[in-house]
């Protein structure tokens, strides 16, 4: 059975679909021409990414298909259900980034409070002449005792609070499924392990409450943050998008920070 992983994969993951008795074709082949591939190639299975896209038009022309697997969370990129019933089976791999996006959280979060970027861009070239000034532009900020806001409560949400709480940050967060408080167990190196309890809050809560926000939800039609949210948010909060453009009104953004309402956004 052919497998075409048109978006690429491990050679880890080669390795174990060719011990399983798959053939695995490593190819690049365009959107426009990815129908008669298939088709031409016998190919049986397609493992894709984010950039190729599984819709309607494709599946109606490869009837051959029978599995779509996608590497990642999301399956905005494919039709799912209109494969499914096509008898084609759809699979995606929901847990396998969610430490990894997290840390991609935190990696935003301080160098966004400690100016990192703009420090390593500037310093090399006006350090000497305008330390001074260059140094008062970059004060940091500390994470510790500021509070977090995580809108979306899934996987990757709870791996954020997980290291929010770790760094004595308070957490808040954005769940509809539940109300109250939630349980976040941290297990440590050593398999020590401890839990602890984060506020669920509706989101207007969180929007006025949150120093920091970072969003992890699926695609949505109409933007969950746009110019009245971030008239909502503390002046000087940052915010971090890990999930979908689409869900951040970024014409709104780019006027919040022109006029300091945002310290930063990422």
């Amino acid at each position: 059975m052919k497998v075409l992983a048109n978006d690429g994969v491990s050679e880890s993951g080669v390795k174990k679909l060719e011990a399983a008795g798959f053939e695995v074709v490593q190819k690049k082949v365009a959107q426009g021409q990815l129908a008669d591939y298939i088709k031409a190639n016998d190919i049986e299975i397609i493992l894709v990414r984010s950039a190729t896209k599984i819709r309607k038009d494709l599946i109606d022309a490869c009837p051959e298909l029978k599995l779509i697997g996608r590497g990642g969370v999301g399956l905005d990129n494919i039709d799912v259900d209109y494969a499914k019933n096509k008898g084609m089976t759809v699979i995606n791999t929901p847990a396998a980034s969610s430490r990894s996006v997290a840390e991609l959280v935190f990696a935003h979060l301080l160098g966004s409070v400690r100016h990192l970027n703009k420090a390593n861009r500037e310093m090399p070239l006006e350090g000497e002449s305008n330390f001074k000034m260059l140094k008062k532009g970059y004060k940091g900020a500390e994470l510790r005792n500021k509070t977090l806001g995580i809108i979306g409560f899934g996987r990757i949400g709870k791996e954020v609070a997980k290291i929010a709480l770790a760094l004595g940050m308070k957490v808040i967060v954005v769940d509809n499924d539940s109300s109250g408080e939630l349980p976040v167990e941290l297990e440590f190196a050593d398999q020590q392990k401890v839990t602890l309890n984060v506020q669920v809050l509706t989101k207007e809560e969180v929007l006025k409450t949150a120093d920091f926000i970072t969003l992890h939800v699926p695609a949505v039609k109409n933007y969950l943050i746009g110019e009245d949210e971030i008239k909502l948010m503390k002046d000087g909060a940052g915010i971090i998008n890990t999930s979908r453009g689409g869900v951040i009104d970024e014409a709104a953004v780019d006027k919040a920070l022109e006029a300091h309402k945002l310290a930063f956004a990422a």
